[in-house]
């Protein structure tokens, strides 16, 4: 068995064709995710930034909300960014009328808490598990975590916010990695993928 894993994108909003490229370049066979039948050909999947109410309406209209929730249930690494990390929040301070989220990390996000458009910004983060120099966050719109439970590991803070958060299989940053060309993120979890496959097939 190639130990070469197959990561999915939801693409149904954001940074779909930039997480494709980032992905590549950390060494895994990176496709467009939408439908429950592709969902099931993935060994993970990243969900990219957006809007988290928009995503989250588009993926009950695709049906792939409840096998999402499944997967990811079942322990199939997951990663977010931006609009995903609200994604993959148990739950959300300040949730928009029906929005829903897939969750998979025992954290409280609050949504836009870095501000609004106008107010983006880049900054050093320094990333556990991740070697070297910091990494260059790209924040758009972006949430915080306001607190993790006991299972939750905080991997990094900027300006005394948490922006990075991994528990078990499931990862999120608050920030846009696949903006800056540093691919260091995505290597991390392809790494997670491939010792979740190393582990499923033993």
């Amino acid at each position: 068995m190639s130990n070469t894993p197959v990561i999915g994108v939801l693409a149904l909003q954001g940074d779909v064709r930039e997480h494709l490229i980032a992905l590549a370049a950390a060494d895994a066979v990176a496709r467009p995710v939408r439908r429950p039948e592709e969902l099931a050909e993935v060994d993970g999947l990243v969900i990219p930034g957006g809007e988290s109410t928009t995503i989250s309406k588009l993926a009950i209209l695709f049906g792939v909300m409840e096998p999402l929730r499944a997967r990811v249930r079942a322990g199939m690494p997951v990663y977010g960014t931006c609009a995903g990390m609200i994604m993959l929040a148990d739950k959300i301070l300040d949730p928009r009328s029906g929005q829903e989220t897939i969750g998979g990390i025992d954290m409280i996000v609050r949504r836009n808490a870095f501000g609004r458009q106008n107010e983006s910004f880049e900054a050093a983060v320094d990333i556990n598990g991740i070697d070297g120099d910091p990494v260059e966050g790209v924040f758009i719109r972006a949430p915080w975590v306001e607190s993790v439970g006991a299972e939750a590991e905080v991997l990094a803070e900027h300006g005394g916010h948490i922006v990075a958060v991994r528990q078990g299989n499931a990862l999120a940053t608050s920030f846009h990695p696949e903006l800056t060309g540093d691919h260091r993120v995505h290597g991390l979890f392809v790494d997670m993928v491939r010792a979740n496959r190393t582990a499923e097939s033993l």
